[in-house]
């Protein structure tokens, strides 16, 4: 198996993950905080949205779409500790939005080269180019994890 293709497989395979988890989760329940001082889903997911859109444009500067205006204001850090709906998008556009960020990224996966995976970022946590395309799906998945824990709080069965 190529690194694009294992690369590909992982995001996958977290995208199962985590759509099941939020598939039948409304837009009231993702204010829903797993524990005090915890982010709920509404600022994880623009979270995960932006910091995908960051990493990617490290990759190749210009090859992902521009975020609405003010999304990036919307799910800083000073936001996270916000409980106002209205602070927020939709699930709806959220998802939405995570698509097409996502479809560029697979785009963008699909051009690389060994050598390019090899190519150093500088970045503590993501060494390399391989790695900040290996992070969309681990990052997405330790966000999930908490979102297992908010189900269950919320009353759901257990999904995985």
């Amino acid at each position: 198996m190529s690194t694009i293709a294992a690369i590909r497989e992982s995001i996958s395979t977290a995208a199962f993950i985590y759509n099941g988890y939020l598939q039948d989760l409304t837009d009231e329940e993702l204010m829903h905080r797993p524990c005090p001082g915890a982010n709920h889903i509404k600022w994880q997911l623009g979270h995960l949205i932006v910091s995908e859109n960051r990493m990617m444009e490290q990759v190749r500067t210009g090859s992902m779409p521009l975020l609405p205006e003010g999304f990036v204001q919307r799910y800083a850090k000073e936001t996270a500790g916000s409980d106002a709906p209205g602070d927020f998008d939709s699930k709806s556009d959220l998802l939405q939005l995570h698509a097409t960020q996502r479809e560029a990224t697979l785009k963008l996966l699909e051009q690389m080269t060994d050598e390019d995976f090899a190519r150093e970022t500088g970045i503590d946590y993501a060494p390399t180019v391989q790695s900040l395309f290996v992070m969309q799906s681990v990052h997405w998945t330790m966000h999930a994890g908490q979102w297992a824990v908010i189900r269950r709080q919320l009353g759901r069965e257990p999904l995985f």
